[in-house]
């Protein structure tokens, strides 16, 4: 008597819906990994006499000119592939003219916002930047209430009178925590040409906050 043949039908049942976990769990894993990290960098204005009124038409003096051209200098090359993306500034003058020469490096124009209306200009950042990389400069008490918005390190140290070299990165990935690294880069020398080059020092982290 030959012995009975077992149907496979019921083991192929049995493996579609394993395969099936795995084809969704691969999908899943190939989406997350295809979600590219935006990077918002902010920058306060360079420098202007202490002794001119504050207001919208305050230019940058001759040294926040320079320090300008070495702000141009450490950032034009920030990304090996692309570099900055998209530089915003505010109405005044000072902040216009600080991104001013980055965005001439770059071949870009400047988008002028209000960091002030935080949560609108964060949301344009991730309707028009998701995955890009951009730039704000910006008067100092605006710029902790835009990294807070962004979630990233929350209180920051406090601008001192003096401090124009300040560089703050917040990436921000699809998934996973976001992270704020402080950086400086050189400071203008008062003889210094506006054309002279730098490089910035190291890192320091501040911290993440999911």
């Amino acid at each position: 008597m030959e012995p009975a043949i077992r149907p496979r039908r019921k083991s192929r049942i049995r493996i579609l819906p394993i395969v099936g976990y795995i084809l969704v769990v691969l999908a899943i894993a190939w989406f997350f990994q295809q979600q590219a990290t935006t990077t918002v960098i902010f920058v306060r204005h360079a420098d202007v006499d202490t002794s001119a009124p504050l207001d919208n038409d305050t230019p940058l003096n001759a040294r926040g000119r320079q320090r300008a051209e070495l702000l141009a200098d450490f950032l034009a090359d920030v990304n090996i592939t692309s570099g900055v993306d998209a530089i915003y500034a505010t109405v005044a003058r000072r902040t216009q003219e600080t991104a001013q020469p980055l965005a001439t490096r770059l071949g870009q124009k400047l988008n002028i916002d209000d960091p002030y209306d935080v949560d609108r200009l964060v949301r344009r950042i991730f309707r028009d930047r998701r995955g890009k990389i951009t730039l704000i400069v910006a008067d100092a008490d605006a710029i902790p209430p835009l990294i807070a918005e962004l979630h990233g390190k929350h209180p920051l140290p406090a601008f001192g009178e003096g401090d124009y070299s300040e560089i703050y990165v917040v990436t921000v990935p699809y998934y996973g925590k976001v992270k704020t690294l402080r950086f400086r880069f050189d400071e203008p020398l008062e003889e210094a040409p506006v054309g002279t080059s730098s490089s910035g020092d190291a890192s320091t982290a501040l911290g993440s906050q999911p």
